[in-house]
């Protein structure tokens, strides 16, 4: 299945002032795969996940989603196979109801009314929020707003899901939600994320970035038993590895 494979090669971005983001990134994954891109505040994560779906433009360097090599050109047919998650809901739901803005993306691709309704419908159920349909976005929590952004992201049918800090600002019960309801999806996945516990739960491989380098690309828990790893990418274990602060247990 080329189509869902990602491949990044080089890839080097510096932004408009000159400041470096992403100073030579490669790595290939392949259908069915759940990846976390971990590391501190400013490592390139955010960065790297823009440029997966067309909203950044490598300085050098390429990105191939499946058949398409990322470019002005085929753009359109790249963001019909990855979809995008952001990591402020508010930056995805911009119309009236939850149903308009799960609807947006199925119109632009020029379905007919009744294939929209039945993408939305689904995508909705999917994430549990049917009966959210008829609500104004910005009256919703932080949890529904992100469940509500990733039916919008459903509704286009992507093969490959790219999100950015799914987990930030749910609440424990939201967040417990989001990791069940991400287990049960078998698109490729590809997660950027501070909550490693959450790695440890949904992602068998890890990236680990550092200063707009990748500094590691392995199986999580190998990647998470590594203490100088961790240490030199300003990073620590996930909570669940690092014993009793009390007992040391």
């Amino acid at each position: 299945m080329s189509h869902h494979i990602v491949e990044v090669r080089d890839l080097k971005f510096r932004y408009p002032d000159q400041t470096p983001a992403l100073a030579g990134v490669s790595f290939l994954i392949r259908h069915g795969e759940s990846v976390a891109v971990v590391g501190a505040n400013g490592a390139g994560k955010s960065t790297l996940l823009l440029h997966l779906n067309g909203y950044l433009t490598p300085t050098d360097g390429s990105v191939r989603i499946g058949d398409f090599q990322l470019t002005r050109d085929t753009v359109r047919d790249v963001r019909r196979t990855v979809g995008m998650v952001f990591q402020d809901p508010d930056d995805q739901l911009f119309m009236s109801t939850v149903f308009d803005d799960v609807a947006f993306g199925p119109l632009n691709l020029g379905l007919t009314p009744d294939e929209v309704r039945e993408r939305v419908e689904k995508a909705l159920d999917t994430v549990g929020v049917t009966h959210l349909r008829k609500r104004p976005p910005h009256r919703l929590s932080t949890g529904q707003k992100r469940r509500v952004a990733i039916a919008s992201v459903l509704s286009m049918s992507p093969d490959i899901l790219v999100m950015d800090e799914p987990s930030a600002g749910l609440d424990p019960r939201a967040r417990s939600q989001l990791i069940s309801l991400l287990r049960t999806f078998h698109h490729t996945k590809i997660i950027a994320t501070h909550d490693l516990d959450m790695v440890v739960d949904l992602c068998d491989r890890t990236i680990v970035m550092h200063e707009g380098l990748i500094r590691a690309d392995g199986p999580t828990m190998e990647i998470f038993g590594n203490e100088e790893l961790l240490a030199a990418s300003c990073l620590e274990k996930p909570l669940r590895m690092q014993g009793c602060p009390i007992c040391g247990g």
